[in-house]
């Protein structure tokens, strides 16, 4: 037997004034694809041969350019066309928030022109981000879909190998089923949704028991994304039934879910310490004891903002007589790292740094000594350190008769993983205070710091959901609504 396999990932912000171009993308092909999807293991021990499509992947970044998706999908539709006698199945990873020019949600099309080439029957499992957004007619034209539990995703790889596994049962025993979908009108921030915290956790324990049943293959809840306005934003019920005699249960079950998670609209919140930004910096100031973490919420590069905003560093800049040693992990600014680049280690120069696009990434001008250079890179999947994608370039360097360092980037990245800061040339704990474009803290940098606070600064993805601006959403829709 044969599968095809292929990756697309954009976590696509509209509030972002750059578009995915194909350079935007990490793009791999052939044994490299099979390698950085981490399951051609399992389709192997199973006795089943992988035809590898495309691997797209962006991360959390800009709308993408419609001649920039129509190639990445082109990759998938002409491996399926070359390839249509004998594929038995497919296993596919999805993202779920992509946002296409002229053409809406890139995951979407993606299936409906893949089911238009091989009908309504053939076998496909997709894993994908809890934080994408789902419709009746995607759903149901995918075999099994299954969202990671848990946010931040350190069960992701789980996730992907799971509906590998999945698959490879589906052809083992063939079945006609498909998934059971219900679209709530709920509207939630990944802020809100941090799976060691309530309600996320009972949430997440109400679906452990459901997928106990023998009679549930799988079962997920799916934030959504709110990063850019369209019919399908919005939270998602996911139920697969194991047989197509199952359906009326996977049905009731749905539908058990779906009031579960709407009973906890009032429960959702911020996870940790939150504060406007003056307070923000004060308290990260005041506490006794390193390192200390400052989320930058509202430049948060992994819900796809530029990470060029200089704001936090321009307070810390007004202090006087600053007594904390500071990192910033990074600032975004691509011009200034091309200058930076061509310095020596140890070498001092006067560097504008901030792109000026608005009054949250206005430029300073600062003179700096280099300290290290090193690449941008992003492990795949949270706790791996072995295969990891390479975005760019970065270089850090002191601003001169200050304690304040700053890694400059040409790529917007957020350094949620201790590898990251390596790569870069740094040690964080070394540092009183590392403020990160994030919005809720990543594991690793939560479990060393002793103090964290999400900074409720503005950008690209503000933190108040009920303040966005939607015109094509579902209403009425909590909590933008009074449901």
């Amino acid at each position: 037997m044969k599968v095809l396999i292929g990756q697309f990932i954009t976590e696509s912000n509209a509030n972002t004034p750059d578009k995915n171009e194909i350079s935007s993308y990490d793009i791999a092909f052939g044994d490299e694809l099979v390698e950085k999807m981490q399951v051609g293991d399992i389709f192997a021990a199973a006795n089943i041969e992988v035809i590898p499509s495309i691997y797209a992947v962006s991360g959390a970044s800009g709308v993408i350019k419609k001649s920039t998706f129509e190639y990445i999908e082109s990759c998938f539709l002409e491996k399926i066309r070359m390839h249509i006698n004998e594929i038995d199945g497919m296993y596919l990873m999805l993202h779920g928030a992509s946002e296409v020019e002229e053409i809406g949600s890139g995951d979407h099309h993606i299936i409906k022109k893949i089911r238009e080439l091989v009908g309504p029957y053939l076998p496909i499992t997709v894993a994908c981000d809890p934080r994408g957004n789902l419709c009746q007619e995607y759903v149901e034209a995918i075999t099994a879909i299954r969202s990671y539990r848990e946010s931040p995703h350190v069960d992701a790889r789980d996730t992907w190998r799971k509906m590998a596994k999945m698959l490879c049962e589906l052809l083992a025993d063939r079945r006609n089923i498909h998934a059971v979908y219900r679209k709530l009108p709920l509207i939630l921030g990944g802020e809100q949704s941090v799976s060691a915290d309530e309600p996320v956790k009972s949430i997440n324990v109400f679906m452990n028991e459901i997928e106990k049943d023998p009679r549930i293959l799988s079962c997920s809840w799916h934030v959504g994304y709110i990063r850019h306005d369209s019919s399908v934003v919005g939270s998602g019920i996911v139920v697969v039934p194991n047989t197509e005699s199952d359906f009326g249960y996977a049905e009731e079950m749905a539908d058990k879910l779906a009031k579960y998670v709407w009973d906890k609209r009032h429960e959702f919140h911020y996870t940790g310490i939150t504060a406007k930004p003056e307070e923000a910096l004060k308290m990260a100031i005041d506490f006794v004891g390193k390192p200390v973490v400052i989320t930058d919420s509202g430049d948060n590069t992994t819900s796809g903002a530029t990470g060029w905003n200089t704001y936090i560093l321009r307070q810390v800049l007004e202090i006087k007589n600053l007594k904390k040693k500071f990192l910033f992990a990074s600032i975004c600014d691509a011009k200034t790292l091309d200058k930076l680049e061509t310095l020596e280690i140890g070498a001092e120069t006067h560097i504008t740094l901030g792109t000026n696009y608005d009054e949250m990434s206005k430029s300073v001008e600062i003179d700096v000594i280099v300290k290290s250079k090193g690449n941008i890179i992003r492990p795949i999947g949270i706790g791996t350190t072995d295969i990891y994608n390479v975005f760019g370039k970065c270089v850090t360097v002191n601003i001169k008769n200050t304690s304040i360092d700053v890694i400059v980037a040409n790529h917007r990245q957020s350094y949620v993983h201790n590898v990251q800061f390596e790569h870069a040339g740094v040690n964080w704990q070394d540092y009183d205070v590392t403020v990160v474009k994030q919005g809720y803290i990543f594991p690793e940098l939560k479990e060393k710091a002793l103090f964290y606070v999400m900074s409720l600064t503005k950008g690209a993805t503000p933190q108040d959901t009920a303040s966005l601006s939607f015109k094509r959403i579902m209403r009425p829709m909590f909590p933008i609504d009074k449901i």
